[in-house]
Parts: structure tokens; sequence; C-alpha cells
């Protein structure tokens, strides 16, 4: 099976990579898991660990009110953008937005909030060398001038290990985090023939998206739980998503004996 995983991701154009671990024997495979690549929304992964670092230490509060004024709304993802002016939400809400509907004013709200350096340094403090902070969500100025943020589906799919493992923050923090990615909204990839299963399983995952940019990483549930991670920059995103259905599946039907 491995083989023809990365058979299928070879047939791709562009940059592609992946990972995928069994959570229960360490069983991995994986595809260029060490390149950098342009992060889109997966980096609010890394922001909501910094986040529940920060409400561990006691340094943020989980229900402090946040208001949210129109100058500090940016397109696309998310609801926040589209409510009234001054609407109030806690630091928990935030998170939750920033994740299950990929919300970039709820990002870049937490992004103000805990500091850019400071959550780089969090990421750092980890272990991750290459994943990178840069600059907030839809700053297309930055942007433009080649202003990235940055992951990749190793350090990604380590994450989700750590967090699968309790080893997040802590047990309490890691069992949250897992708790806000299982009501994930945005399901078209991993998700996309599993959820459709008569025993759909429980998946907790975070996508990204942009021009020529498709990601999903995540953990399956299942017999044996297994991580993960879709990474493509330069691509084409209706054909690297589909491939991360069939892999998805291919690989839960395989440890499910479906």
């Amino acid at each position: 099976m491995k083989d023809s995983i990365v058979k299928k991701l070879e047939g791709l154009p562009g940059r592609v990579s992946f990972v995928y671990e069994n959570l229960v024997t360490g069983d991995k495979a994986s595809y260029k898991e060490d390149e950098p690549m342009m992060a889109a929304s997966v980096i609010k992964l890394f922001v909501m660990a910094a986040a529940f670092d920060r409400i561990e230490k006691g340094l943020l509060d989980r229900s402090e009110m946040i208001g949210v004024r129109r100058e500090e709304c940016v397109p696309s993802c998310g609801a926040l953008t589209y409510l009234h002016e001054g609407i109030l939400v806690t630091v928990m809400d935030l998170i939750t937005l920033m994740i299950i509907f990929s919300d970039n004013t709820a990002a870049n709200l937490l992004i103000d909030l805990l500091g850019m350096e400071q959550i780089n340094g969090f990421i750092k403090d980890q272990g991750f060398e290459k994943t990178l902070l840069q600059r907030k969500m839809y700053d297309l100025e930055l942007s433009g001038r080649g202003i990235q943020n940055y992951i990749t589906a190793g350090e990604t799919g380590r994450l989700l290990k750590m967090m699968y493992e309790g080893k997040l923050v802590s047990g309490q923090a890691s069992e949250k985090m897992i708790g806000i990615l299982k009501n994930q909204q945005l399901c078209s990839k991993i998700p996309f023939y599993l959820q459709a299963l008569p025993e759909e399983p429980e998946i907790a995952h975070k996508t990204g998206e942009d021009r020529g940019i498709t990601h999903d990483v995540g953990i399956v549930y299942g017999k044996d739980p297994f991580l993960v991670c879709f990474c493509g920059n330069e691509t084409d995103t209706p054909a690297f998503e589909r491939v991360m259905a069939e892999v998805s599946l291919e690989l839960y039907e395989g440890l499910n004996e479906i």
C-alpha cells in the first residue's frame, strides 16, 4: 500500500508531501516530509497550541472578552467578518472559530493577543525547526513581498502525535485541542469518503488552502488510530484533494479490515 501511495503522490504536479503513522503500532510512511511548505491555515494549529500554553501558565484567561472591530476583519474563511461591529467573543471562542471554521479574523486577533515573536518562541521550544509564523492571515502586502508562514508535513505530524499522547502543553490541554479539531466543519479532503461509511470514524483535523495550495492534516480514529498529513504547494488542488480522500479511505479500510 505504501508504494501505491507514493506512486499517486509522484503523479501530482508541483510540490507535495505526506506523512502517515499508526499511533498504536508506530508503523510509518512518508514522502518529502521535511520539505518546507507555505502553511496557509495549517499554521493555526501552532497558534492554537501557543494559546493553550499561555492559558495553562495562567497568563491568558480563556474567558476574557474580546471586542471585534470592523477594521480588524479580513475576508474569506470564517464568521466574524460577517457579524456585527463590536461583537464580543471570548478567547476560547476565537480559538474554536479559528480551527473549526478556519476563521482568519479570529486567528489574527489571537496573533495580536499572543504576539508573533512569542508564538514562534513556543514553536521553537517544542523542537520544531522549520515551522515559522511570519505574517498574519490575509496580509496581502507581506504575501506579495514573498513573506510567508511555513510548515512541514513531518513537524505537523509530530505536533498531532504530541497532542494524541497528551504531551502538547498538558494532558488536559491536548484533550481539549483534539476535541476542537473533531468539530472541524471543513470536511472535503481527508474525511470525504470516510464520512460516508456506515460507522463514520471520528476525525480531528485542520485544512489549509490558497491559490495552488491545499493541505489537510489530522488524526483518524478507528481500531488503530492513525495520523496523516497531506501538504501541497503549486499543485493541482482538486487532483491532490482527491488523492487525500482516496488514500485516507485506503488507510482506514486497511487498518479496520473493511
